[in-house]
């Protein structure tokens, strides 16, 4: 019998809770950072948000090949195919290794690379002292990606969950060790961040393998694991190469706001810092909610279930909905409360954060809608193994449509740190209209 749309809902709230979980509990990370730095000094924050935005530039670049696992496997699982489960996963941590090692020298010469860019000699400095140390962090990062991409293919959820929140409380004792030199340990500042990082996913890293080794043996995922398969090998990176271009065509337009923001001053780089950290806790949401959709979306389309797929993305964009509108009221509701978890109350800087600030969490709370709906709908495309034309519809949205905004508005238009995310908004806004349209094109087609 088919399930109904509210079974539906709560299918997608039982395998994505945990994913929201788990994605909070992975922001949590980089919001210690960002609390913990704030409280160090404005130009240590100032100076890791401009290189957290050139570290995720690269991170999730590579980590297209861990999204490409997701709906991989859990298509494979639907049909009970375990051999193809463990070969997608294996060539996901292939392709995730030797993109790590491709992507170190960039790290190593992050320095230059920011000046060219137009930055400031002294946030460069910083910033690429910081990503130096933290650059080695991405082999495991990236490894930890496709790992859970794997067991949550096979709704083991619960345990990405809890992998990441022993993860997200390592980095805030790290961060309390190593930021500010307590325990009898020197204090490293901005350094001290970057070393705590690597440690946190190192951790994710070990916790993540015993328990595919231990829980699901019979996928044997080490074993023999230097063999070739490269039939396996170009099917991940022809599903990978495109997911990780369209994420990294969103995540580098935000990338490049933070560099107009740099451009306009160290105080509005930071006041940025803080609203796109709040932000992006509310995009988790989403994400996790679009991670159940690639997975439901695959299991869906490996048993030629449509009806089931186009009740399920109704199920889940409703969801996504609703999640907009509540975390719209409470950004307009209370940014000064926010803003200021992130500042000492004695900052000599906080009044002309806070001002800069309150501003771009408004426009923060205009764009929820368009956020979630698109990553939904990118979610959803994933799961039905297309990636192609939803990259071109992305990159085309953020680089031909938010970028040119956010500049003109910015400098053109002089709206400052307003107009760099007006132009953002808008970028999301042509992304989600034309990947909802290709999706229920493909969903209603008879072709799917």
């Amino acid at each position: 019998m088919p399930m109904t749309f509210l079974q539906h809902m709560r299918a997608t709230l039982v395998l994505g809770l945990p994913l929201i979980g788990g994605h909070l509990a992975q922001f949590a990370i980089g919001l210690t950072d960002t609390v913990m730095l704030g409280w160090y000094s404005v130009e240590a924050l100032a100076a890791v948000t401009l290189a957290n935005s050139f570290f995720m530039v690269l991170f999730l670049f590579g980590a297209g090949f861990a999204w490409a696992v997701m709906p991989m496997v859990a298509r494979f699982a639907a049909q009970g195919d375990e051999t193809g489960v463990r070969r997608a996963t294996r060539m996901g941590l292939w392709l995730s290794l030797i993109y790590s090692t491709l992507a170190m020298p960039v790290f190593l010469w992050s320095e230059e690379i920011l000046l060219v860019l137009g930055q400031k000699a002294g946030v460069a400095e910083l910033a690429s002292d910081y990503l130096r140390v933290a650059g080695w962090g991405i082999v495991p990062a990236l490894l930890v990606m496709v790992l859970k991409s794997y067991l949550a293919a096979l709704e083991r959820t619960r345990v990405v969950l809890w992998v990441t929140v022993v993860s997200a409380l390592m980095n805030a004792v790290g961060n309390y060790l190593f930021i500010f030199g307590h325990g009898g340990l020197p204090e490293m500042g901005a350094v001290g961040a970057a070393l705590a990082s690597i440690v946190t996913h190192a951790t994710a890293l070990g916790g993540a393998v015993v328990y595919a080794v231990v829980a699901q043996p019979q996928h044997q995922l080490f074993v023999r694991f230097w063999r070739a398969d490269w039939e396996m090998f170009f099917q991940v990176l022809k599903m990978g190469g495109p997911i990780g271009i369209t994420t990294l065509s969103e995540v580098s337009l935000f990338a490049f706001s933070a560099m107009l923001m740099g451009w306009l001053g160290t105080i509005p780089l930071a006041a940025h810092g803080i609203s796109i950290q709040l932000a992006s806790a509310t995009f988790m949401l989403h994400l996790g909610l679009a991670n159940a959709a690639t997975v439901r979306a695959g299991r869906a389309q490996g048993r030629g279930d449509m009806e089931g797929l186009r009740r399920g993305a109704g199920a889940v964009l409703t969801l996504s909905l609703g999640v907009s509108l509540v975390t719209m009221v409470v950004l307009v509701a209370a940014p000064e409360a926010l803003l200021s978890l992130f500042l000492e109350p004695d900052n000599p800087d906080r009044p002309q954060i806070m001002a800069i600030g309150v501003g771009l969490v408004a426009v923060a709370a205009l764009f929820q809608l368009m956020d979630g709906a698109q990553v939904v709908a990118l979610g959803l495309l994933r799961g039905l193994h297309d990636t192609t034309v939803p990259m071109v519809m992305a990159g085309l949205s953020y680089w031909c449509v938010g970028l040119p905004a956010s500049y003109g508005l910015a400098f053109g238009a002089g709206l400052g740190g307003i107009g760099v995310w007006l132009g953002l908004t808008l970028g999301l806004v042509s992304a989600a209209v034309l990947l909802l349209w290709r999706f229920w094109g493909r969903a209603l087609s008879k072709g799917w």
